[in-house]
């Protein structure tokens, strides 16, 4: 029999899905078919439109192996799960005459655990009842949950959190699920053969193509346990957002809170002696904490690393004497010691990386109002970790709409380990890069606006004109404005203001989900929507609801940002532009989703404006520049409010 073509495959699940053909669609497809083939790595830029879902799904289910396929979002694997996989796999079923099989997998406390379920979680003392579903009253906003949680558990098919609609607090979540590391594991479990994580795992062994998210991705890599299935190509799309997720599990934190429970859960399984060892050095390290200033700490103070030696060896003697000690009134005791295991091994862990001390990791304090400070520990680059576990062994596709920073591919490949486009070296990944466009005509569909007059915005305080800009633009716009700001500060102060001066709607992220947000700002065209990070990079409102799209300021990291200033610090001692790779680079990054917000389908028109004149006047605004899509540019404010009034008019005219 022979292979049916890319092409013919390609044209069968377009047709299913009921949309068009488009080059850049057809030239990614190609490209994932050449790198699957070779055993060979690429970067693809795939701008919004392009249909880059089927452009790799494709010629994965062509492929015949196991493919993973790690997305950022859970937006993204609903879709692939739900939509774009089942109705591929039908597509293509009379061609390939086999149906390729699919999975999603989490990390496992994605997944609902029946043994806490049944048996409650194991609690401290002071905590209450045994029993969390005793404990929390019917009538409490936890109680409801918790109730309604154990009803789903009697219907769900997956145990997902995610397959909860509504779904619940992190609190009541936690009640009835568990970590890799709590986890009594299936053998030993009365519940083992029922688990629904378990299952997740099971169905993913079978599965040709896995869909996963980045933090697994990076828990597979990075702990040298294997959690996903022996695979040949690994997809990773929305990979702009890959190394923030892998410096997130690479992450450790110790808090007084945090060590506090893990000496209260070990204290029933050790003798006296080896419980009063490790309180005694929580209430020291309390201490510590309780002085503790915000900031990196480049050495670690002596009465830091007194607590935290300490610590660890506290730990270290708990961790062997658990394993020795036998309790009988404690009621469910795997279960108890496996919760305390996790629990000291946790703060022994991050103890210990510190107390070692390393010139790859950087360490500071975080205090906050509320839960006061937190001492945190990240790699100074993962690059070098992603270089030798995500590049070995298998081919690798890396796509988003985001991948070219300043034109080109290399700064994307750096952060991966990867050296520039077409360079040779002893364990260097060869790579290339691939452009596929857009199917949008960017210079007639939206217009770049930087208020070149306005002042410089400074660190601290509001700026009068910048406020009186973004009412002139959104009053010419009527409404249909998506604010970004790079602070939650700055999106409360325009929204605090411009309520009392404008009479559009302003919506404010955080007063309700943001799910929510996006429904009611994409429901009523005159509103405006107000928001930080989250809203750079998660907002999908295709027409005429979002025509403006305002950046308050250039969203460089802040100068006092522990981690990213400790990495520009480190380019520049190694001879690189550190503000270039590091700042200018998270920023290019940010700009290029955030302007991604306007144009979402070929009728949509509009403005991104940029109330930040360093965009049209500082050196690096020529690299920023070069990350957005290619709008038609402008300094002239008049014509922006122009434009913006004519778009109005015409959405108004056909009934928006």
């Amino acid at each position: 029999m022979t292979k049916p073509s890319l092409p013919d495959l390609l044209h069968a699940a377009i047709s299913a899905v009921g949309g068009t053909e488009r080059p850049g669609q057809v030239a990614m497809a190609e490209a994932v078919a050449e790198a699957i083939d070779d055993n060979s790595h690429r970067l693809i830029q795939a701008g919004t439109g392009t249909g880059k879902s089927l452009g790799y799904l494709v010629p994965a289910l062509a492929h015949g192996e196991r493919v993973v396929v790690a997305t950022a979002t859970l937006a993204l694997q609903r879709q692939l799960v739900e939509r774009d996989l089942p109705r591929t796999v039908e597509a293509l079923h009379p061609q390939l005459r086999r149906r390729p099989q699919f999975a999603m997998l989490k990390g496992r406390s994605n997944y609902l655990c029946l043994h806490r379920l049944h048996e409650g979680a194991p609690q401290d003392e002071e905590e209450g009842l045994f029993d969390q579903f005793e404990a929390a009253t019917p009538t409490s906003k936890l109680g409801k949950d918790l109730l309604r949680l154990r009803d789903w558990a009697d219907e769900t098919e997956t145990g997902d959190r995610d397959d909860l609609t509504p779904g619940v607090s992190d609190k009541a979540w936690s009640q009835i699920s568990v970590s890799s590391r709590e986890c009594l594991g299936a053998s030993k479990c009365a519940y083992g053969a029922e688990c629904f994580a378990e299952a997740a795992r099971e169905r993913a062994k079978l599965a040709d193509v896995v869909v996963t998210n980045h933090a697994l991705l990076a828990i597979d890599a990075i702990e040298g346990a294997p959690v996903l299935p022996h695979h040949e190509v690994l997809i990773v799309d929305e990979a702009h957002e890959l190394v923030s997720r892998v410096t997130g599990v690479a992450t450790g934190e110790l808090t007084p809170g945090q060590v506090n429970r893990a000496v209260k859960r070990a204290a029933k399984l050790v003798d006296e002696k080896t419980a009063d060892s490790l309180q005694t050095a929580s209430e020291s390290f309390e201490r510590v904490m309780e002085l503790a200033l915000p900031g990196r700490l480049e050495e670690v103070p002596e009465d830091l690393g007194y607590a935290l030696m300490a610590l660890r060896d506290a730990a270290r003697n708990v961790i062997s004497a658990i394993g020795a000690t036998r309790d009988k009134s404690v009621q469910d005791e795997d279960a108890v010691r496996k919760q305390a295991l996790a629990a000291v091994e946790s703060v022994h862990g991050v103890a210990e990386r510190i107390t070692n001390g390393s010139e790859y990791d950087v360490v500071w304090y975080e205090r906050h109002d509320r839960f006061g400070a937190t001492l945190r520990v990240a790699p100074l680059s993962v690059s070098g970790l992603l270089r030798e576990k995500l590049f070995e062994d298998r081919s690798v596709v890396l796509t988003s709409a985001t991948l070219k920073l300043g034109g080109d591919f290399n700064g994307v490949a750096a952060s991966l380990g990867l050296s520039a486009e077409g360079v040779e070296g002893e364990d260097v990944p060869l790579w290339k890069g691939l452009d596929v466009g857009s199917p949008f005509d960017y210079p007639k569909q939206g217009i770049l606006y930087v208020a070149k007059h306005l002042a410089t915005p400074g660190r601290e305080g509001t700026r009068g004109d910048m406020m009186d800009e973004l009412a002139e633009l959104i009053e010419a716009a009527g409404g249909r404005t998506l604010g970004l700001f790079s602070s939650m500060r700055g999106a409360k102060a325009a929204a605090e203001e411009l309520r009392g001066r404008i009479e559009n709607p302003i919506l404010l992220q955080g007063e309700e989900t943001l799910g929510e947000l996006i429904k009611m700002f994409a429901a009523d065209p005159a509103t405006c929507l107000f928001g930080t990070l989250s809203l750079w990079q998660g907002v999908d409102v295709p027409g005429p609801s979002c025509q403006l799209v305002v950046m308050d300021r250039i969203p460089f990291p802040r100068p006092d940002d522990p981690l990213m200033s400790a990495r520009q610090k480190s380019v520049e001692e190694h001879g690189g532009n550190g503000f270039m790779a590091v700042a200018a680079t998270h920023a290019a990054l940010l700009m290029a989703q955030g302007a991604g917000r306007l144009v979402r389908a070929t009728g949509d028109r509009g403005v991104v404006a940029v109330l930040d004149p360093r965009l049209a006047t500082a050196r690096y605004g020529s690299f920023l520049k070069a990350t957005l899509p290619d709008f038609w540019y402008t300094t002239d404010r008049n014509q922006a409010r122009r434009s913006l009034a004519a778009i109005d008019a015409t959405a108004k005219a056909d009934g928006a």
